[in-house]
């Protein structure tokens, strides 16, 4: 039984038989099953010997006329999408970073039948311990640009410093915290290419104290503002990426 035989049957009972009917030529299930199944193929990127890390987000935007055809069925598509893409990835030796995440978006420049499908590597984030603010919907806050004779950034740091990670503010207070995959991390991150204990965020004690970042002799380093490092002190504007997952220190408060 092929991919659409198989969506089909799984959702008859619950869109009562109409479910081929709605989309008779127009955008198919199987053929957004089918994109998505490629976009693995063509974001694989190598972990180890036998295992490839994958996008895990997608969003899949369509025109007007489709958009409106799949949304009545969008929590039972993107979660029969969603199985297919798991028995592919374990067919083919693939990892997520994260849980599945599709979202059908409108996008109403594109003609009835067309589709794209954009996609990323979204790590899950478990805190253990360390208090978690939701980021608020505008985009983080831009570094200001550095002049030539600014020379090095200073080790002061703002008041109510966070660090910002998958849409979550972490505030960095006395001591600090240690990121890492395993169960021992105070902020744990599911991400393949992240150590089990892979880096340490020190914070001063004192309001003036300086923040800094320590690789704890992880497998794949980290950046801190695209350089790779084994230590860095960090500053407001601050861009660190471990593994596959980017960060961002900065002071909430600043205009």
């Amino acid at each position: 039984m092929g991919i659409f035989q198989r969506f089909e049957k799984s959702v008859e009972g619950a869109v009562s038989g109409v479910f081929a009917r709605a989309f008779k030529g127009d955008v198919q299930p199987v053929e957004i099953a089918a994109r998505l199944q490629r976009e693995l193929d063509a974001e694989a990127k190598l972990l180890s010997r036998d295992k490839k890390l994958v996008p895990n987000d997608f969003t899949v935007e369509l025109s007007q006329h489709d958009h409106d055809k799949l949304a009545p069925y969008a929590a039972t598509l993107t979660r029969e999408l969603g199985d297919e893409l798991r028995t592919h990835a374990e067919d083919r030796g693939y990892v997520f970073s994260g849980p599945i995440r599709i979202d059908l978006a409108l996008d109403t420049r594109l003609p009835t039948g067309r589709f794209t499908v954009s996609s990323e590597a979204v790590a899950a984030v478990d805190a253990r311990g360390v208090q978690q603010q939701p980021a608020p919907p505008e985009a983080a806050p831009r570094p200001a640009p550095r002049t030539p004779d600014a020379g090095p950034r200073p080790s002061a740091r703002p008041r109510e410093l966070v660090l910002e990670v998958n849409g979550m503010r972490h505030p960095l207070t006395p001591p600090g915290l240690v990121i890492g995959r395993g169960t021992e991390a105070d902020l744990r991150i599911n991400d393949p290419g992240i150590s089990r204990r892979h880096a340490e965020i020190r914070v001063g004690q004192s309001d003036d104290g300086s923040i800094d970042i320590v690789d704890l002799g992880s497998t794949n380093g980290i950046t801190v503002d695209g350089h790779k490092v084994r230590h860095a002190v960090l500053g407001e504007g601050s861009r660190i990426e471990i593994g596959t997952t980017r960060m961002l220190v900065h002071d909430p408060s600043a205009r």
